[in-house]
């Protein structure tokens, strides 16, 4: 039967995505080698799921909410009822990418059988200005070729809201990348401390030069 719902408002929904499928009878007896007999209860696998998060989510922290439907032992010990439950998931800030939230016992029951864990994998969901790698934020604007020669300053709205400037001083190669200090996400262990906010430049090329422009790009360049 199905088990799970998604209930918190994401668009990333998790309607539909889990099932459980019994091979026991109803008298709770396990077929074996065309003989049944009274085997001792396993637990199910563990169901896992993916719990994607905005990285605003992960940097700020939040609760997420989680209705669940499976099936519940009835009285008799044979037959089974369908029950919603709710499951809440305080994500704490700077968790990462891989993070395991684990319930244990909420999958479904059935006569003779233990019920699986549900475990939750945090997956961060695509984000428009940074990707991450650990704790620290990676930022890749598109500068002119002229300001990666000679200067200049990028803008960034951060997680919190906030413009910093991230000034020029240096050359700027394909290669090229400036560390700003405290600008990253928050350490889970220490939440008052952050990585770093990677800024990874991109160089816009002109198209065309007229013969004016390259001769002065060669004598400054000679």
């Amino acid at each position: 039967g199905r088990v799970f719902r998604e209930f918190f408002g994401g668009d990333d929904p998790f309607a539909d995505f889990f099932k459980f499928d019994s091979s026991l009878d109803a008298d709770g007896v396990a077929p074996f080698g065309g003989m049944k007999g009274r085997s001792q209860p396993k637990q199910d696998p563990p169901v896992e799921q993916e719990l994607a998060l905005t990285l605003e989510e992960v940097f700020n922290g939040c609760t997420k909410k989680i209705k669940i439907s499976r099936k519940i032992l009835n009285d008799d010990g044979r037959t089974t009822s369908k029950r919603e439950k709710i499951l809440t998931i305080t994500v704490k800030r700077g968790w990462k990418e891989g993070t395991k939230v684990t319930f244990q016992k909420e999958g479904d029951q059935g006569p003779n059988k233990i019920p699986a864990d549900i475990v939750f994998t945090v997956k961060d969901k695509p984000h428009e200005r940074f990707t991450r790698e650990g704790s620290d934020l990676i930022y890749k604007p598109i500068i002119p070729l002229v300001t990666a020669l000679t200067g200049g300053s990028t803008e960034v709205l951060t997680l919190d809201g906030r413009i910093i400037r991230v000034p020029i001083t240096e050359i700027v190669s394909p290669d090229y990348r400036k560390r700003v200090v405290g600008e990253g996400m928050p350490l889970v262990q220490d939440p008052s401390q952050r990585g770093d906010l990677m800024v990874e430049f991109g160089i816009q090329f002109p198209q065309t030069l007229n013969p004016e422009q390259k001769l002065l790009i060669k004598q400054a360049l000679s």
